[in-house]
């Protein structure tokens, strides 16, 4: 089954260019189906290229999904067209009395150098992981959502590496038997695209928390809670093959002397195009969080969810 998406919204043409099963709303109108409710709260500057990395990895299941939209507030985006903000966004304050999610997906942000407290949103933010836990069966936190959901949610605080970490690298499953994780291999590849990290000492140490792959280079990549309510992802199993790239050049472009991401450009040498080399895994992954952590635990009626 596929995930249903606004008629006009772009991310509907690319992904059925690239025969990723997705339906209209049109379409979606002539189904007599219990769909997943799913939220994307999208802090990302450019929102369109999210919205389309996130919703090719959610249409890669056997189950129907819907998609809403969520942005903080009124803000007027500098990399996304208001027009569009305007006709696919909903703000949260206009859902969080009248709705409930089976799933909600929180995804990063360029704040990575900057304290929580001195975040503009962070007090909406703060409500919004706290509601989460009443109206959400499962909510996946992004790189900087996953600490900051950390911090507020298990009192774990992020430290800050000197040097960005930036590249694929190869990641270890900790229990294959672990059903977020189930059919994993041993050991997969994965980008990372971070100042952030919270040690990994601290977070096997949590009487409340499950690390469930790691990186050498990195530590922890997928952390969740024991009630599977929340999960971490430090990295980026979104990304396209040149996402890191394109990060890359930015920042040669604006004039920084960024590393060049390791373990990527074939030869280390960014002239070169890279590959996606973790595809596989980031498909399994979302399709096991919607089908063990969101469908098979999220009541029929959702106003049945609680702490």
């Amino acid at each position: 089954m596929p995930i249903k998406i606004p008629d006009l919204l772009p991310a509907l043409k690319v992904l059925t260019e690239e025969n990723i099963f997705v339906m209209s709303d049109s379409r979606a109108m002539s189904q007599d189906i219990r769909p997943l409710e799913i939220a994307i709260l999208n802090l990302m500057p450019n929102k369109i290229e999210t919205e389309v990395q996130l919703m090719r990895l959610l249409a890669n299941t056997p189950l129907q999904v819907n998609i809403d939209l969520l942005r903080i507030d009124m803000h007027v985006s500098k990399n996304t067209p208001e027009s569009h903000m305007s006709n696919f966004y909903h703000l949260f304050d206009d859902v969080k009395h009248s709705k409930n999610y089976d799933g909600l997906i929180v995804t990063g942000a360029p704040l990575g150098l900057i304290e929580y407290t001195d975040v503009k949103y962070w007090d909406k933010m703060t409500e919004i992981m706290d509601w989460a836990k009443k109206h959400v069966q499962s909510t996946i936190y992004l790189c900087w959502a996953a600490h900051a959901a950390l911090y507020h949610q298990h009192g774990l605080d992020r430290g800050l590496r000197e040097q960005k970490l930036s590249g694929v690298y190869k990641h270890k499953t900790i229990d294959p038997l672990e059903p977020l994780t189930q059919g994993f291999d041993d050991f997969f590849l994965m980008p990372h695209s971070r100042y952030a990290e919270v040690p990994l000492t601290e977070l096997e140490a949590h009487p409340d928390l499950n690390v469930l792959a790691t990186c050498e280079e990195g530590g922890a990549f997928l952390i969740a809670s024991k009630d599977r309510r929340s999960v971490f992802i430090t990295g980026h199993a979104e990304y396209n093959a040149t996402t890191l790239a394109d990060e890359y050049w930015r920042d040669v472009n604006n004039g920084l002397d960024p590393a060049v991401p390791e373990h990527y450009f074939p030869d280390d040498n960014p002239d070169n195009l890279p590959a996606n080399m973790w595809r596989s895994h980031g498909n399994l992954l979302y399709c096991n969080w919607l089908n063990h952590y969101v469908y098979q635990a999220t009541p029929f009626d959702l106003s049945q969810l609680s702490v």
